[in-house]
């Protein structure tokens, strides 16, 4: 049996978390979490770990370059810099309302990519 330390990033509390996995990795039992989700963030941290993106991609024809863009989900931590890559070939027009689509299922992830605020266009 393994120990493996790390300290928990779901809420400001930053539990520091003893996590013991079995031989073949696997999760047998996490403990110095203050709350259910310390336990969940463990397990799943260390078989399938995620994390949302936020980014931008350009526009056009409104008051910034740049629109903030976030994954609708968050995706596997190994397809970050893939999804990044997608993003670097995108560019909107104005007017773009928060929360509206960027791109639909990106790179087959099943998580679109959506607008973190509106921008209206400019004359």
């Amino acid at each position: 049996m393994k120990k493996h330390e790390m300290i928990c990033i779901v809420c400001p509390m930053s539990c520091h978390l003893e996590v013991d996995l079995d031989d073949a990795g696997q999760v047998l039992n996490v403990t110095g979490n203050s709350c259910n989700r310390g336990d969940v963030y463990a397990r799943k941290e260390l078989t399938n770990p995620t994390r949302m993106l936020t980014s931008t991609v350009k526009i056009s024809g409104a008051l910034y370059d740049r629109l903030p863009v976030i994954t609708s989900s968050d995706i596997p931590k190994g397809k970050m810099f893939e999804v990044m890559k997608a993003l670097a070939h995108v560019e909107v027009v104005a007017p773009v309302a928060m929360n509206e689509v960027i791109i639909k299922n990106v790179c087959g992830l099943d998580v679109d990519i959506i607008a973190s605020r509106s921008m209206e266009r400019v004359h």
